[in-house]
């Protein structure tokens, strides 16, 4: 009989991505609640536990699984609902150590030194300055937030209070969802006090960044793969994604070090996880950025390009009970990147690329996949879960043979998906601050 496994937040592209699993024919894949559904613009946590555990209860055969990829409030439903069927999972503690992140950085200092300067501000106070033991520039950040929402680059006090200001503006919606999370923990008193709505200040590091993907099988954790993240010229918003990192190998080593002592304090067994990085070779010096207690969606396909398996495979196999055992250039091609086509002023979207036009891009490469992230009639502004500097207008995610030729493949995507977007009667087209 196919094992029966729930989905939170299953949408086309990871459906794909799942069904490319060996022995695919074994499972079936429930969806378990929709992305919008859990991304309300004010989210109740118990109301979408409640709404998942209802359906779960009329479903009438056994559940062998339930499982997500995506960020709050799927990453700690998981471990809720899992514990109430008696399923396996991670432990809710473990998870939420990861995800607030001055308890997950208190945490870490007791392991590793790999981290930079921290402290909490008062966002309300007009007047607030950065804690004595450290120094600009920084970066101000709530203690829970997904996709770099509220995040701001400080460079001195003004811009400090700048940024505070902004985001006395713009309360955002999950605070009041994580404190519910919270109540259900006995939390350390050194964060018992700490609001779902806190900010804090860390101060900014250089080099190249990266995320190294990973999984731990009780107190083993392995390493999956280091995916190199770039950015944007003078701009903190990613531009792709890219498989297998460029990183000398002794900087892969360290982060695989750190990544055991500290996923190993933490706590998170039996987890997909990854942690960003970043590495500045003239110093030889590693900071851990953050730690996310699940693996990401946006490198699936990329890793099954390259490896022959989306990341997938081992979230599958730890919530079946099976130690994962995850291929390594086992793909059809060297290299692939995940690039995302951005727009870094505000506008009323009035065209995006057709189905049609997307697929015709499509099929003059062997692998390209194109998701439309805007939508017309809507400013950009108004969608959901975009960073503080820019907005997105599409994925596209490509493999080959060198990065040069990712390069290549990607200019003549951007060239061919039109967008009109309205801003002083603009007309913005696929090279945009590339």
């Amino acid at each position: 009989m196919p094992h029966n496994i729930f989905v939170l937040g299953l949408d086309d592209r990871n459906q794909a991505e799942l069904d490319a699993l060996p022995d695919a024919e074994q499972y079936v894949f429930h969806s378990l609640l929709t992305i919008e559904e859990m991304q309300e613009s004010r989210v109740s946590f118990s109301k979408i536990l409640k709404k998942a555990q209802d359906r779960l209860e009329q479903f009438e055969e056994p559940i062998d699984a339930i499982v997500g990829y995506w960020d709050f409030p799927v990453n700690m439903l998981v471990p809720i609902l899992s514990q109430r069927y008696g399923l396996r999972s991670k432990d809710l503690e473990a998870v939420v150590k990861c995800e607030h992140k001055y308890w997950s950085r208190f945490e870490q200092q007791k392991v590793i030194d790999e981290y930079p300067a921290f402290g909490l501000i008062d966002v309300e106070d007009p007047m607030a300055t950065l804690p004595t033991h450290m120094s600009y520039p920084v970066w101000v950040k709530p203690i829970q937030s997904f996709s770099s929402q509220g995040a701001h680059y400080a460079p001195d006090q003004a811009g400090l209070r700048a940024a505070l200001e902004t985001e006395r503006q713009q309360l955002h919606s999950t605070g009041d969802a994580f404190d519910e999370v919270l109540k259900l923990l006995d939390l350390p008193e050194e964060v018992s006090d700490i609001s779902g709505h806190a900010y804090m200040v860390e101060e900014a590091v250089g080099g190249q960044q990266c995320t190294l993907e990973g999984y731990s099988w009780g107190d083993q954790v392995e390493i999956i793969g280091v995916v190199d993240s770039i950015c944007y010229e003078q701009s903190s918003s990613f531009l792709r994604y890219q498989y297998p990192s460029n990183l000398p190998e002794r900087a892969l080593q360290k982060m695989a070090e750190t990544t055991r002592r500290v996923i190993g304090a933490i706590g998170l067994r039996n987890s997909t996880f990854n942690i960003e990085y970043f590495w500045d070779e003239p110093t030889q010096r590693l900071a851990l950025l953050e730690i996310n207690s699940r693996h990401s969606q946006s490198h699936a396909q990329v890793f099954r390009w390259v490896d022959g398996m989306p990341n997938h495979l081992a979230m599958m196999d730890l919530a079946l009970g099976r130690r994962p055992h995850m291929p390594q250039g086992k793909g059809e091609y060297a290299i692939a990147a995940k690039w995302m086509l951005r727009r870094f002023a505000d506008g009323l979207v009035l065209r995006v690329p057709s189905a049609a036009e997307v697929k015709v891009v499509e099929q003059q490469f062997p692998a390209v996949r194109i998701t439309i992230a805007a939508k017309e009639h809507q400013r950009l502004s108004d969608m959901e879960a975009q960073d503080s500097y820019s907005f997105m207008l599409a994925e596209i995610v490509v493999a080959g043979e060198s990065e040069r030729e990712l390069q290549s493949i990607y200019d003549v995507c951007c060239s061919a998906l039109v967008f009109t977007i309205e801003d002083d009667l603009e007309e913005q087209r696929g090279q945009i601050r590339e």
